[in-house]
């Protein structure tokens, strides 16, 4: 049996794991008659960019569950691929072009600019895969999609069809999110709202043919230009006599009518508000109720337009200057008041959003969001943690239409034909050549493209092959559990949802598995602008895929945020070093086979053998319940806590002298077979989460077979040993605090004394009788004594467990001159220490100029050096 590298070394060893993986196949899907089946499919990162930490913990948990899920024996499919990102992808094209060629996208055209597009996503596309596999992501590559590939096309501008011909999707001029630097359309949950300060703007507006005037507000008086009508409430008594009657639009003299609707908020402002119906979507809708104009003030690129009168052609915030002073001027501007509110920014460029009417293709929403309400309320769909059901219900039950068109080039192009003869608009999911009312082959696409989501809507059932009705579509589908971050619940899940149930009448996942954000060390989101960002594959490079996966999953709660702090990745290092070392040790010690058959063995295990196969037991069972309830943290931490403190802290350290006795050898071989069970016990436990350190050593202790398809621990009763569990624990506490108490007096591990024991409990003497080895071997003890306390030597270290008390000679232990000397030294040390800093605290100049931090560090050092006078000053008293 070949030993491990002396030192852990994870660069010598993870792309070599990962392509054995790959080679080997062990990531592709089978399909069987199989009930057991699970599949995940993966939120599909954009080509635009490279793998985050935020990739890194999404990623991480869901090849812990679907390494789980194999390992259980499931057919399991983690079904990969990329997104087009349109946006995003598109303004990097673009910038592209501008760069290198000093051109817009317009001058090369359309073609030529798709042509370019997928240049990047060929060059880029595949980048953030390899990162993916760094990572030691196990998805299917050989399934790898993209959401603009042929299959996904096709599903596309099939659901596109399929909701317009049920009357779901139309065409028509509605309020939306217009985006003047990206000069697109986006739908709400791409709108961004921050809080920032701005104005309240109080004008006022004169009554027609009287000296009356009525008070409004507002935050954006550039658009009182499209101002069609003034609304009060029609229960308002000191407007009633207005209703009906007229004012003037200050500036253009316009005459606009003032009109009663319970939208009006009587307790706000002033109780009169400015209707704008192309450029706010309430006032769309009081529009449409009182058969209001529509005029639309600005351009595409935010700058006024010809509505707007003498301020055509300015921008928009350059506009409101001159229309406060011009009004100023006039006396209409009565008062700016200081406002706090909530602006919309664009999700990709961060400009200010403006509400504006447009011709633009909608989704409604109002029926397809009932099955998907319905989902949640009857246990179809279920949320982990369960308090995002009333953010995906609020959402869903005021949905507003999907504004599913994109003003873009990149993207899947609006299935809609119009005919330039006759005008005829035909929605087909193949290219149309001709004309099916006149015959004329004059016929032009719609040139915007579909909103990204729309596509990322149908990705279970894309990716998986709905479209052509797969054996794998019929096999995975609905997929088992999605993992994602709470911040995209309402731009992908619940689009996902109502998208599945309209095509399927199923949920295209059972559970989804929400997760919070990876902040830096002081909480703050990590974002370019801020320059916290922590590249993975940096952390990757210097500790270990490995270290950084383990570090992601500990501590990890569902829907909650964590702090990244590179001393949590250190240490899950040290983790692997001490399971290295660890393994390192036991592999050396298995240069002999074990003979004994496994009956023979179950009969000669002792009491610490039980005890380490009995917890490893009981850490298995409980790990696959946490994992079932997605409490992945809990889980981590207890493998953890048994690898590191049970097995490597005590049961080896309590083993070791079976193993160098070569008289017993049955016990060394009931050990031997011991540490070896209860080794690849933790093995297969940290597999999910540390998968190429484990499978190493794997190799190492079974070089026939491969971990990753190893059989998961399964809990068995014949191995649950609840007395010798007693037992040690007994032991481990009364060591501990013996180590503890020794600790205390600075006597040095390798000093051994007799131990004296004085039962309070006789029942429970043989709790100690049968780890009297124990406390030989490893808790500094030469003979084990039972002794009543009235016979028992003066001079002892006293220590109290919940069954007997324990006492330990110190005339054995310590030389009390040598210790007397010793602590006098430390205390004239430790007086000094607190005489300089009571000193500091006294000189007034210090206190002055000082900040207030380094004050207080002084006192702290000040109350630090008082409490270990006290105890020194005690440890003097008792050695007097």
């Amino acid at each position: 049996m070949q030993n491990l590298e002396k030192k852990y070394t994870p660069k010598d060893f993870e792309e070599k794991i990962y392509k054995k993986w790959e080679d080997g196949g062990y990531f592709k899907c089978k399909v069987t008659d199989t009930d057991k089946v699970y599949s995940i499919v993966l939120p599909p990162p954009n080509i635009t960019g490279q793998l985050h930490m935020g990739h890194a913990l999404d990623h991480t948990l869901q090849d812990i569950l679907i390494r789980f899920k194999r390992m259980q024996g499931y057919d399991t499919l983690w079904q990969p691929g990329t997104d087009h990102a349109s946006i995003a992808t598109e303004v990097k094209v673009v910038e592209k072009i501008k760069k290198e060629e000093g051109k817009t996208k317009e001058e090369i055209g359309r073609e030529e600019f798709l042509k370019r597009a997928w240049d990047w996503k060929e060059e880029f596309g595949g980048k953030i895969v390899e990162q993916m596999k760094k990572l030691g992501d196990s998805c299917d590559w050989s399934r790898e999609r993209f959401t603009m590939d042929e299959g996904c096309n096709k599903a596309v501008n099939e659901f596109f069809v399929r909701l317009y011909e049920k009357g779901y999707i139309y065409k028509g001029n509605r309020i939306i999110n217009w985006c003047p630097d990206c000069k697109t359309s986006l739908s709400d949950a791409e709108v961004d709202h921050e809080e920032s300060s701005g104005h309240f703007y109080h004008i006022n507006y004169k009554i027609e043919n009287s000296d009356r005037v009525v008070e409004i507000a507002t935050t954006r008086p550039e658009t009182m230009l499209g101002d069609t009508a003034v609304a009060v409430n029609p229960n308002d008594d000191r407007y009633k006599d207005i209703v009906g009657k007229n004012v003037i639009l200050p500036i253009l003299n316009r005459i606009i009518p003032v009109i009663a609707d319970d939208y009006v908020d009587m307790e706000f402002g002033t109780g009169v508000v400015k209707i704008t119906p192309c450029h706010d979507p309430n006032d769309f809708e009081v529009g449409l109720r009182h058969n209001l104009e529509q005029i639309l003030v600005m351009n595409e690129d935010g700058s006024m337009n010809e509505n707007a009168g003498k301020y055509q052609g300015m921008d928009r915030y350059e506009c409101r200057k001159q229309i406060l002073k011009d009004l100023e001027d006039l006396g209409q501007l009565v008062k700016i008041e200081d406002h706090s509110h909530n602006v919309g920014h664009c999700y990709r460029c961060h400009t200010v959003v403006e509400p504006m009417t447009s011709k633009q293709w909608f989704v409604k929403m109002d029926e397809l969001a009932k099955p998907a309400i319905e989902a949640l309320k009857n246990g179809e769909l279920n949320l982990v943690p369960n308090r995002f059901d009333k953010i995906y219900l609020n959402w869903l039950e005021n949905i507003r239409d999907w504004c599913i068109s994109r003003q873009l080039w990149w993207g899947h192009q609006i299935p809609a034909y119009y005919c330039e003869e006759c005008n005829h608009m035909q929605v087909s999911e193949t290219k149309v050549e001709k004309c099916e009312k006149c015959g004329s082959k004059n016929i032009k696409q719609d040139e915007d493209v579909l909103d990204t989501w729309f596509s990322s809507a149908l990705w279970p059932l894309s990716t998986l092959g709905w479209a052509e009705n797969s054996k794998e579509f019929n096999h995975f589908f609905p997929t088992n559990t999605l993992v994602t971050g709470y911040d995209i619940i309402f731009f992908w899940v619940i689009r996902m949802v109502f998208s599945s149930l309209f095509i399927t009448d199923k949920v295209p996942f059972k559970d989804v598995f929400i997760h919070g954000l990876v902040r830096d060390s002081q909480g703050r989101k990590m974002s370019k602008s801020l320059g916290n960002g922590i590249d993975p594959l940096q952390v990757i490079d210097e500790y270990g895929a490995d270290a950084l996966r383990f570090t992601l999953a500990t501590g990890n709660s569902p829907g909650n945020d964590m702090r990244y702090y590179e001393e949590r990745v250190i240490a899950s290092r040290n983790f692997a070093n001490k399971i290295w070392n660890s393994a390192r040790f036991i592999l050396m010690n298995l240069d002999e086979d074990i003979e004994l058959s496994d009956k023979d063995i179950e009969k000669n295990l002792e009491i610490s053998d039980k005890w380490i196969l009995s917890r490893v037991n009981t850490v298995a069972r409980e790990m696959t319940q946490n994992l079932d309830k997605y409490e992945l943290g809990i889980a981590v931490n207890k493998v953890y806590d048994f690898a590191w403190n049970e097995f490597c802290d005590w049961y080896i350290e309590i083993v070791k002298p079976r193993l160098y006795n070569s008289e017993n050898k049955i016990s060394k071989q009931a050990a031997l077979f011991t540490l070896k069970s209860v080794l690849e016990d933790i093995l297969k436990l940290l597999h999910p989460f540390m998968p190429f350190i484990t499978e190493e050593i794997w190799g190492h202790l079974n070089p026939d077979t491969m971990i990753i398809v190893s059989d998961w621990c399964v809990y068995d009763e014949s191995r649950n040993y609840p007395q010798e569990e007693q037992v040690m624990d007994n032991i481990i506490n009364s060591i501990t605090k013996m180590r503890n108490a020794r600790a205390n007096m600075n006597i040095p591990p390798s000093k051994k004394a007799k131990l004296y024991i004085s039962m309070q409990d006789d029942s429970k003497k043989e709790l100690f009788e049968k780890g009297i080895e124990y406390f030989i071997a490893v808790g500094g003890t030469t003979e084990v004594i039972f002794e009543d306390e009235s016979k028992l030597p003066s001079d002892t270290i006293k220590v109290i467990t919940e069954f007997a008390n324990l006492y330990i000679p110190t005339g054995e232990l310590i030389d009390f001159e040598k210790e007397f000397q010793r602590l006098e030294k430390e205390k004239e040390k430790l007086i000094s220490e607190i005489d300089r800093v009571v000193k500091k605290l006294a000189n007034e100049g210090f206190i002055a100029k000082a900040p207030q931090k380094l004050i207080d560090e002084e006192k702290a050092k000040k109350e630090k050096f008082e409490k270990m006078l006290e105890e020194v000053n005690a440890s003097i008293e008792k050695i007097k």
